[in-house]
């Protein structure tokens, strides 16, 4: 990065309501920047290549870490990557813009290891595993089996919520949404 810009990093395990929460925030918060992550996973209904991730086959996901064009990337589940590509932040930081990346878990503590006290790691936590099910149930984008994959990695995602530096329990949406405008305001601010 050729400036040190402040970045938001939001992370938490598929069904936390991480993603709606970073949405509220861009709505509330003037000068925020969403950085699209690439995946190579198939587009959900209604998702659009661009906006909600760049969608690339596994082959050119594979290209581009040997090109060293992610400043982060991982392999979430068997054939399945994410990451973070670093003309995607330049371009926004450049723009003079505060980045907010949605990531997973893992991809959200190597972004707060690159930026430290630049960046503010917030976890989103669900109220409980029982609560995490249901929503992951209600979304109807997983069939049973990987409905217990994500499960089994969100109970091991939560084990790292003490390597950010907030924690925010998305029980009641409006709550969080208060919660995260605050959290990230204050940091702003500083």
């Amino acid at each position: 990065m050729k400036r040190k810009a402040k970045v938001v990093i939001f992370s938490a395990p598929s069904g936390a309501g991480k993603t709606t929460l970073v949405h509220r925030l861009m709505e509330k918060v003037p000068g925020l920047s969403f950085s699209v992550s690439a995946t190579s996973r198939a587009p959900r209904k209604g998702e659009k290549n661009g906006v909600d991730y760049y969608f690339l086959t596994v082959e050119e996901f594979k290209k581009k870490i040997d090109e060293g064009a992610f400043i982060e990337w991982e392999e979430v589940y068997p054939g399945q990557y994410y990451g973070t590509l670093a003309s995607e932040v330049e371009r926004l930081a450049n723009e003079g813009k505060t980045v907010v990346f949605d990531v997973d878990v893992l991809g959200g503590i190597n972004i707060k290891r690159i930026f430290g006290d630049n960046a503010l790691a917030i976890f989103v936590k669900p109220p409980s595993p029982e609560v995490l099910e249901q929503r992951l149930k209600k979304r109807s984008t997983e069939d049973e089996e990987s409905l217990k994959k994500r499960l089994a990695r969100a109970k091991k995602e939560l084990e790292y919520e003490k390597e950010f530096d907030k924690v925010i329990i998305n029980d009641d949406l409006e709550c969080a949404v208060k919660e995260v405008v605050e959290t990230v305001t204050g940091f702003l601010e500083k």
